[in-house]
């Protein structure tokens, strides 16, 4: 029999496209289904599938299968040369059909979407109440020849797990109490992240089961990666709700972003407010840069402004948050020279702010995210041609040295100082919380 705790909770939904792109093309032609087809990217015997439908699939036909062979094991299967474009307006449509039942958290692929729960959205049979009103809503709204499986889980790298294990049309829950043995079963290519590249380092290390890898403690893990990697994945495994997303680091090590965002609280939703909300965010994200030894080039700013439903009612692009607020949104990213000093980032950031719209649907902010993007190691940044004449990297490291003996706010700029304590750790977007001297960030 099955049990559950209190503390038995799904925060995070993710919704996998069973076929995406096959799936499309027999949403599109009603001869193709119940057909076995596959979408390669030209018509010629020496390139490979990039999606199969179920059909091929119970051939044999899979995701890299050659066309050659393709034709040998099925010869009257149907070949679509795929459209990127078709694919991008169907994943969009999806997106906006799952948005009218839970807000979407994340878009990680063209054939995936990662979905926050709040409240009692997370007890286990709401949330999958709403993970079979998100199938409903795909059929009813975009196809009916589009399925998808789902995975609920403590965090997203396991709902993204979860969302893998039954296919097609699958639904299955990972709860923290049966954590980590439900995972137990499953191969060490079933980890996000984890390519053969990867497995190939781990069999080398001794590690060729998911229990053996389990059986390792946080050092086990940690010097397994010889990263925070390895740190990461041991909290993730466990469904610790750490206030990570859980997103899976490409297979170069290197992640594509890195920020936080936060929901502000009724005392911070003007435009001061927010503005020392937005201070703070840079400020732990820099010093997160310069803790992982990593410089960016780009700085990515997203705003949300509660508005009435008056003025929803007149907006087609206007969303209901999961706190019921209907909002209008901005963003912007600027790019800029690789750099990882707070000061400069504080610059850029201020820039940014000073481009946000005007007018009645952008007068109350409640929502605040900056994220740094295109990201370098610092052993691979540029050597600039003039000196540094205002010492902005010395200046960050010596509030570093302060900051992680004595929590990373004690030192900081006056601009956050109305937001010194909102904004907590557990708004981290990108990355699980690392202790990062006597704070997690």
């Amino acid at each position: 029999m099955q049990t559950t705790t209190t503390s038995d909770r799904f925060t995070h939904i993710h919704v996998d496209l069973n076929s995406f792109f096959a799936s499309v093309e027999q949403q599109l032609h009603e001869e193709y289904r119940g057909k076995p087809l596959a979408v390669v990217p030209t018509f010629a015997d020496t390139t490979c599938a990039i999606a199969a439908s179920y059909e091929a699939k119970a051939l044999g036909i899979t995701t890299g299968t050659r066309v050659s062979d393709m034709k040998r094991i099925c010869p009257g299967i149907i070949l679509i040369e795929g459209d990127h474009t078709v694919y991008s307006k169907y994943s969009e449509e999806i997106s906006k059909a799952i948005e009218g039942v839970c807000p979407v958290a994340h878009n990680p692929s063209i054939d995936e979407v990662a979905c926050q729960l709040m409240g009692r959205e997370q007890e286990p049979p709401r949330a999958r109440r709403i993970a079979l009103d998100i199938k409903q809503a795909i059929r009813d709204k975009v196809g009916d020849t589009l399925r998808c499986s789902i995975g609920m889980a403590p965090n997203r790298y396991l709902a993204k797990i979860a969302s893998d294990m039954q296919k097609p049309d699958g639904l299955i829950g990972l709860l923290p109490s049966q954590l980590p043995r439900s995972i137990a079963h499953l191969e060490l290519r079933a980890l996000p992240g984890v390519g053969a590249r990867t497995e190939q380092m781990l069999h080398r290390k001794g590690i060729t089961t998911m229990e053996q890898l389990l059986a390792l403690d946080r050092n086990g893990m940690h010097n397994l990666w010889n990263s925070v990697w390895g740190d990461r994945l041991y909290h993730w495994l466990r469904g610790h709700d750490t206030g990570d997303d859980g997103a899976p680091v490409p297979s170069s090590d290197m992640q594509k972003s890195l920020g936080h965002s936060h929901v502000l609280a009724p005392e911070h939703r003007t435009a001061e407010g927010s503005w020392a909300v937005a201070h703070k965010l840079l400020h732990k994200a820099a010093m997160r840069l310069r803790m992982e030894k990593i410089c960016t080039a780009s700085l990515s700013l997203t705003i949300r402004y509660a508005i009435t439903r008056q003025q929803a009612e007149k907006q087609p692009k206007a969303r209901q948050h999961f706190s019921g607020l209907n909002h209008s949104g901005w963003g912007m990213e600027a790019r800029f020279p690789t750099c990882n000093d707070t000061l400069t980032l504080l610059e850029t950031l201020r820039a940014l702010w000073k481009q946000q719209p005007t007018g009645p649907l952008h007068q109350r902010p409640f929502f605040v995210g900056i994220a740094f993007g295109r990201l370098i190691n610092e052993s691979e940044q540029q050597p600039t041609l003039f000196a540094d004449p205002t010492n902005r990297n010395q200046l960050s490291s010596t509030m570093d040295k302060l900051n992680l003996k004595y929590g990373h706010t004690t030192l900081h700029f006056a601009g956050m100082l109305p937001a010194r304590d909102s904004a907590p750790t557990r708004i981290a977007f990108t990355q699980i919380p690392v202790l990062y001297g006597v704070d997690y960030m």
